[in-house]
Formats: structure tokens, C-alpha cells, sequence
């Protein structure tokens, strides 16, 4: 933890008035961003399949965006959007 507080604070005058946002920019430059970014694209895709399947694309990529893997589970729990028949000729 100790670690963690001193790159936080790394380069910071806790006396300045924008001490608050440089330690909350340090902190964020700690954040593995390029992995985050891989792993959501991997949670829509999963999402948008998984809606496609049920015939919910939309609400597939929605849930996947807004939870993750735990929208793939919403989404295989609403059941399957019926096809009306066609129309007779």
C-alpha cells in the first residue's frame, strides 16, 4: 500500500489546489488500459453472439456492455423472441 501512495503522490505538492486531480491522474495512469479495452471488446462480441442466438443482438451487446459476463447470463435467461409465422398467400 505504501508503494501505491508514493507513485500516487510522485511529483505532488499535497499544499497546491489541484493536488487532488495530479494524484487522481497518477492513479489513472496505473490503470492497464489497453487491457480493459481487450476485455470488453471480448465481453460484447460474447454478448452479441449470445444475443444473436436468443434473437436479441441488441439487448445481447447492451447487457454485455453494461455487465460484462454477468449479461451473458441475463441475457440466456429471457427467452427466445418468437418468429411470428408468415402470412398466407
Amino acid at each position: 500500500m505504501d508503494e501505491l501512495l508514493a507513485r500516487a503522490t510522485q511529483g505532488v505538492d499535497p499544499d497546491t489546489p489541484d493536488a487532488f486531480l495530479r494524484i487522481f491522474l497518477n492513479l489513472m495512469a496505473l490503470v492497464p488500459w489497453s487491457a480493459l479495452i481487450w476485455w470488453n471488446l471480448l465481453f460484447l462480441a460474447v454478448g452479441a453472439l449470445l444475443g444473436w442466438w436468443r434473437g436479441r443482438t441488441a439487448e445481447g451487446i447492451a447487457w454485455a456492455f453494461v455487465l460484462g459476463p454477468i449479461g451473458w447470463l441475463v441475457v440466456l435467461r429471457r427467452p427466445r423472441r418468437q418468429v411470428p409465422p408468415p402470412l398466407p398467400k
